[in-house]
């Protein structure tokens, strides 16, 4: 990612949060702005699966693919059984 490609962006930490950043950029040698970029793409990764797993789980619902609660429950069951 260029210089040209990015953007600024202000936000509070606790101080707490902030020397264990400063400590994380000292042992892994990347600045903390570094480290905050690929935190924050990880967060907005995650939460936009998570929140596309919803949506089609709430799809296959409004299509009446959902399980009773006997099925869920047999199912969950077999998922608790060793391998």
């Amino acid at each position: 990612m260029g210089a040209s490609e990015t953007t600024v962006i202000t936000t509070r930490i606790d101080a707490a949060l902030r020397a264990k950043l400063e400590a994380l950029a000292r042992s892994t040698r990347r600045s903390k702005s570094f480290l905050a970029a690929e935190a924050i793409a990880a967060y907005v990764e995650l939460n936009e699966w998570h929140i596309g797993e919803i949506t089609a789980g709430l799809d296959e619902l409004d299509l009446g693919k959902g399980l009773s609660e006997e099925e869920a429950a047999e199912r969950y069951s077999r998922l608790l059984q060793p391998r």
